[in-house]
């Protein structure tokens, strides 16, 4: 009997990790996020506000409208 219980369990063990990969699978993003051209851009922003500190807020507009912009795109190829 107890033979039974160890491979009843063994069965249930597989069944719920099989479930669990299953439920895991559709949360998981298909492509990977990267924030590459997130941190380039905030990168050259740095950059232009030590260089031009005139030019700095519409430099940071700029960047800004990218990185939201890139981060939309990214979020609707992922999803």
């Amino acid at each position: 009997m107890s033979e039974l219980d160890a491979r009843l369990r063994d069965e249930i063990d597989d069944q719920v990790a099989e479930a669990l990969d299953a439920y895991l699978a559709e949360w998981r993003p298909r492509r990977p996020r990267r924030a590459g051209p997130v941190v380039v851009t905030v990168a050259l922003g740095v950059v232009t506000t030590t260089l031009a500190p005139g030019a700095a807020w519409a430099a940071w507009l700029a960047i800004a409208a990218t990185n939201v912009a890139w981060l939309v795109v990214v979020s609707v190829w992922a999803g």
